[in-house]
């Protein structure tokens, strides 16, 4: 399944002619509208294209891009300079490159190259959801038989989801932004602004109208039910944050929904990151593919694969299926400690010979900094999955797991949500300690489920994964001097900044283009 959805998107091609002030339009298609929406597998290829504009450029992986962007990288490649890059994770060693100086720094503003990009591609993929809705009406199904029409109102459900997840992405990156939907005229309009609060209601409504269409278990690659809850789930852990009420009940309802689905933890948490990470579906509820043939890409979790491992170290690629390490990013020296009382802990898989701890000295200084080693491109056999120096990995991005949906349930009732007890999330949080550990050696008691530990766990859990910044913002450790790093606020020891920094600021052009936007602080 998951070539086939792939492959699909090799052939069709879309695009939007500018990046600025068509947030409206309708994307230009290859082939007309009306041969491509006249069968079934036409509309498969507009769901691929959706699905891959997360994690690919457009019809290549250099070049053929779907919109122009400073960087000309892909969304997830954006979206992870800005979730990691920002924190004490990923500290980027090659940053002229990319124009990165400002991310590290936590000093951007909005002429910044990762932000504008993260932002015009968020709202491409609304653009393309927008489009292929405009041909799931009523009117233009009843073309179609009644099986067909069952299977396209299931991708319309999905094209709804894909929405919703943009327009939570800007939600949390943002706290505000433009709205256009299928309805929207697509020439002459000014979109309206929405702030968070009306994001976080659209996003909940969306999903409360597709999630009975929604297939329970999806296949691999695509958003079911699972996925759908997942999303408020993340949303409502972070509800405070966005609009200042708390949601923890809601969140906690919403992970009790995911879990009635049969999930399961995977026993080996190194699989759920390797090149075969696809046929990892009991734990992953939502993966965005990638595949050396099929899409091939330098962004999404390539660009993890490869970034992880050094360019100019004791490391060998061949080990982690690669052909060559970037060495673009290595471990903060105060990240690293959350391992430093966790001996036999599985995920502590960083790379450490001739390596310092900390990055004091410089960013760009290679000898500083452990670097990670917990994405590979090997199969379960061991074996490099793709020639990632030409085609990439094969490695696909988890951006829900069960093992985050335990964290939040478990965090959401210490919080004070009502509808899980104490014990009930303490055995949650255990089950992933013990997959951890691989024994009950690293079992927490009642009294050790803390708040602090949950900002601890969820880092040692899913670093690398796209959380960190939302999660160290909701703890209110983002940019103050409640926990400091290397270079934060562009200062050896770390520091302070203003509080701005925890939402990125509506790029300078779009600002130009639409007076319904306004900066909050920048």
């Amino acid at each position: 399944m998951k070539k086939i959805i792939l492959a699909a998107v090799a052939a069709l091609g879309i695009g939007l002619g500018s990046c600025t002030d068509d947030l409206n339009q309708t994307p230009q298609i290859g082939v007309t509208s009306g041969v491509v929406y006249s069968t079934v597998q036409g509309y498969e290829s507009v769901l691929a294209k959706i699905y891959g504009s997360y994690s690919l450029i457009g019809q290549s992986k250099a070049g053929q891009e779907d919109i122009s962007s400073y960087s000309g990288h892909d969304l997830l490649r954006n979206y992870f300079n800005l979730q990691e890059g920002t924190t004490d994770v990923a500290a980027f060693r090659w940053l002229s490159g990319d124009n990165l100086w400002s991310l590290p720094f936590l000093n951007w503003d909005n002429s910044c190259p990762s932000v504008s990009d993260t932002y015009y591609r968020l709202y491409y993929n609304i653009a393309l959801c927008n489009e292929f809705l405009r041909y799931c009406t009523d009117g233009e199904l009843s073309r179609f038989s009644e099986a067909d029409k069952a299977t396209l109102t299931v991708y319309a459900a999905e094209a709804r989801f894909m929405r919703a997840l943009s327009y939570y992405l800007v939600l949390d990156l943002f706290r505000q932004g433009p709205f256009v939907d299928e309805s929207t005229p697509t020439s002459g309009v000014m979109p309206p602004a929405l702030d968070a609060a009306g994001l976080l209601a659209f996003v909940e409504s969306e999903i409360g109208e597709i999630e009975n269409t929604l297939l329970d278990r999806a296949p691999f690659g695509r958003a079911g039910k699972g996925a759908a809850y997942s999303l408020l789930a993340r949303m409502y852990l972070n509800a405070e944050v966005y609009t200042g009420s708390p949601r923890w009940t809601d969140c906690i309802s919403a992970c009790k929904k995911v879990m009635s689905l049969g999930y399961s933890l995977e026993p080996d948490y190194l699989k759920l990151f390797n090149a075969d990470n696809n046929l990892r579906d009991n734990e992953i509820i939502l993966g965005f593919a990638a595949d050396g043939t099929n899409a091939t890409t330098w962004g999404a979790a390539t660009y993890i694969t490869c970034g992880i491992i050094g360019s100019d170290n004791a490391q060998n690629a061949a080990d982690y299926g690669l052909s060559t390490g970037w060495g673009s990013f290595r471990a903060h020296g105060q990240f690293y400690n959350l391992f430093a009382n966790a001996a036999g802990d599985r995920r502590n898989t960083f790379f450490t010979d001739g390596q310092a701890q900390y990055i004091d000295n410089s960013l760009e200084d290679g000898t500083q900094g452990y670097h990670f080693c917990k994405f590979t491109n090997l199969t379960d056999g061991g074996e490099a999955a793709s020639n990632s120096a030409a085609d990439g990995c094969n490695t696909d991005f988890p951006f829900f797991r069960l093992a985050e949906i335990y964290l939040t349930a478990a965090e959401a009732t210490v919080r004070g949500g009502e509808g899980m007890r104490r014990d009930e999330a303490l055995a949650l949080v255990n089950d992933i300690r013990e997959r951890a550990y691989g024994d009950n050696s690293g079992n927490i008691t009642d009294s050790q489920m803390t708040l602090d530990f949950f900002i601890d766990e969820r880092g040692r859990e899913l670093y690398l994964e796209c959380t960190r910044r939302t999660d160290l913002v909701r703890f209110g450790m983002f940019t103050t001097d409640k926990y400091l790093w290397n270079w934060k606020g562009g200062a050896v020891d770390g520091r302070a900044v203003d509080a701005r920094f925890n939402y990125f600021p509506i790029p300078a052009s779009e600002l130009s283009a639409n007076s319904n936007l306004k900066n909050m602080g920048y």
